[in-house]
């Protein structure tokens, strides 16, 4: 358990599959007024979801599943190979309705548990990923709000730097989202929401230089 986490056990975990070490650390948000809601309903037999912690607005941490064990944060999706994302991964929950910035006591609670958590389990910078990464066409948190180059920063997730543009499906797959489960329309969506959040359009050479860049310097390693 984190050192400045509030201990709120759920019911809602297992053992992990195939694996005893996490590799990979998924961001969410609750999508819920309030923390105190979102930790009742995360803590609910009934609703068999979980995550292994929770962040609220002030930065108040609360740890509900054992790090060595599997919470149901992900559900169905993959990421660089790995189709139980569950078993590979660590899930942090923002309280966050999805409408609004993330207050900077949550952001820097999640930094310092992000740091925590990186140098005990040796994850890497570019296995920090969004829900939305994972789980293409279906959900989309941590969402467009979320500072995900103030995290890359602090090497604590990875950002894109200028390149020439590629091959984007393929510049995708290699960087680790499945190409398989999702289309062009599929991929790009969530490439912008977490890279380029507020371009429209269809793809262009700007979302593919973000891809060459980053499949050229973060190929991810595959399960």
């Amino acid at each position: 358990m984190s050192r400045a986490a509030a201990w709120h056990p759920s019911p809602n975990f297992g053992p992990r599959r195939d694996t005893d070490a996490p590799d990979m650390i998924v961001l969410h948000y609750t999508a819920m007024r309030s923390a105190p809601d979102a930790l009742t309903l995360l803590c609910d037999p009934a609703r068999e979801v979980s995550a292994h912690y929770l962040i609220g607005a002030d930065g108040h941490l609360w740890q509900m599943v054992r790090e060595a064990d599997r919470a149901w944060h992900a559900g169905a999706g993959s990421w660089a190979g790995a189709r139980d994302v569950n078993s590979r991964s660590i899930g942090i929950e923002l309280s966050n309705t999805g409408a609004t910035p993330f207050a900077a006591p949550q952001m820097a609670a999640l930094e310092a548990l992000l740091r925590d958590l990186m140098a005990r389990w040796a994850i890497r910078p570019e296995a920090v990923v969004a829900h939305s990464d994972t789980a293409l066409g279906r959900k989309i948190d941590p969402g467009p709000r979320f500072d995900w180059r103030r995290l890359a920063r602090q090497g604590l997730s990875v950002w894109p730097e200028p390149a020439a543009p590629g091959q984007f499906l393929q510049d995708c797959g290699r960087f680790g989202y499945d190409c398989a489960e999702g289309g062009e329309e599929d991929l790009l969506h969530a490439v912008r929401l977490r890279f380029r959040p507020w371009a429209t359009g269809r793809l262009d050479d700007t979302d593919r230089a973000i891809m060459a860049d980053l499949a050229a310097r973060y190929p991810a390693r595959r399960a």
